[in-house]
């Protein structure tokens, strides 16, 4: 495989490969995704979107609703990507990219696409992500995702068992492993060959069990720093009683396990 070229402008939301990037039509708790030069029906008329429609704009339906203009952000493609089962949330997205510094001109090696909000916001990060997806719908519902964040020049999208493509990737060719797959020891073990010098693994994993396999075969092959974490929040609740967590059900995703390369 060649080596992966940098992305010149993925991450500022910028058209790229010819895709439009849709902008957010708000009103009260109404959010639509709409590319510019589209039309949007709602239960307040129809809206139709100039094709240089900015952010901050205000766009009134044919029954002269109000709409305002906001630009597409990371967060907002885990609410309107299309999801084929349950994509990784913006708070453990976060904590990838900032174990492993993801940014600009890095290469990242991702497997178990998904949805594809994580490839997707790698990218926008400045990142030129190769993805493997083994569902071939959800791999096609993967790249129409990455058309919809502005991504696709940034994200192949690749439809197969990343583990069965090893042999065509590029020693030393990624500097960013992540892996989101029940298979992910089977990659882990590759990791040193895969990475650069200094490069990052990141495995998410709902189950411990996987968790800590992942975590055993990482320091058997050599990997550093090996550390894994639970990723769980509390949402705090204010009233005029007083303060307290959230008692919601509790806020575990997932395990994350970062590991670097010697």
């Amino acid at each position: 495989m060649p080596r992966v070229n940098d992305a010149d402008s993925a991450g500022d939301g910028n058209d790229s490969d010819g895709d439009r990037v849709p902008v957010l039509l708000v009103r009260g708790d109404r959010e639509y995704l709409v590319e510019p030069g589209g039309e949007q029906g709602t239960d307040l008329g129809v809206l139709e979107v100039p094709e240089d429609v900015q952010s901050g704009d205000t766009i009134e339906t044919h029954l002269g609703d109000e709409f305002q203009v906001r630009r597409l952000r990371g967060p907002d493609l885990f609410h309107h990507f299309e999801r084929t089962g349950a994509p990784m949330v913006p708070r453990d997205i976060g904590l990838v990219i900032g174990e492993t510094g993801i940014a600009r001109g890095d290469r990242v090696l991702d497997a178990g696409t998904g949805t594809g909000v994580l490839a997707a916001m790698m990218a926008r990060a400045g990142a030129t992500v190769v993805t493997y997806e083994q569902d071939d719908e959800f791999a096609d519902v993967a790249r129409g995702n990455m058309a919809l964040g502005g991504v696709s020049d940034a994200v192949d999208v690749r439809t197969g068992d990343v583990t069965e493509a090893v042999d065509d990737l590029e020693p030393s060719s990624f500097d960013v492993l992540t892996l989101d797959t029940g298979d992910a020891p089977a990659m882990v073990e590759h990791a040193p060959d895969l990475l650069v010098d200094g490069g990052f693994v990141a495995v998410y994993s709902p189950f411990v069990e996987s968790t800590r396999e992942v975590a055993r075969t990482a320091r058997e092959v050599g990997l550093a720093n090996v550390t894994t974490r639970e990723t769980i929040q509390r949402e705090m609740q204010f009233d005029e009683r007083g303060s307290r967590p959230s008692t919601a059900p509790v806020g575990h995703t997932g395990y994350l396990t970062i590991a670097r390369n010697e």
